[in-house]
């Protein structure tokens, strides 16, 4: 009886162990991904700045269209394993749609947001079976600012929404008020990737 105890226990203690150590490496790849979060965002917010202090919201349109991707280039460089991307319920570009289980966490967030959580403090993680492999995704929500508001809003300049209609004539990404989710960023990365 003694022994069967010693390695119900023993058993037992490694089962911990290994749930410990998932717990840990769960944490350092959230870690990694809001860092790499952190990163996109600045770079997004540099160049949006830039052409917005030098032609308005108008101006700011084609550099969500045509320098957005170039720095999503750049992020894929430096993180060549990871798939990083933006994605939202209601999309301006359809090709940035999201996946089913992308859908799932940014319904999941907008009923977080409507219990009160910040969405500023809104993320999801999980590991998933993607195409027959294990991978860990993360999603960050992107709450809407004021500036978003000049291009994402509801009271939109008639030379912005010129500008939309041109550019983008499936645009659904109107309507947002401040705090609203705008949308999420969305990273998978390899289980064997630490």
């Amino acid at each position: 009886m003694k022994k069967i105890s010693l390695l119900f226990l023993l058993f037992a203690g490694l089962g911990c162990g290994t749930a410990l150590a998932e717990t840990d490496d769960t944490k350092e790849r959230i870690g990694a991904n809001r860092q790499i979060v952190k990163e996109i965002f600045a770079a997004l917010k540099g160049e949006l700045e830039k052409a917005l202090d030098a032609g308005g919201p108008a101006s700011a349109i084609p550099v969500c269209k045509e320098k957005v991707p170039g720095i999503g280039k750049t992020f894929k460089e430096k993180y060549p394993d990871f798939s990083i991307r933006r994605t939202t319920l209601k999309t301006r570009n359809p090709a940035n749609a999201p996946d089913e289980w992308e859908r799932r966490v940014l319904e999941q967030f907008e009923t977080r947001k409507a219990a009160g959580e910040d969405p500023a403090a809104i993320e999801h993680s999980e590991f998933v079976v993607q195409d027959g492999s294990k991978v860990f995704r993360y999603m960050k929500a992107i709450p809407t600012q004021e500036v978003c508001t000049l291009c994402h809003g509801s009271a939109i300049m008639p030379d912005v929404i010129a500008k939309l209609e041109e550019l983008y004539p499936e645009d659904t990404a109107l309507g947002f008020e401040i705090d609203d989710i705008r949308g999420a960023f969305s990273i998978t990365q390899p289980e064997n990737l630490p």
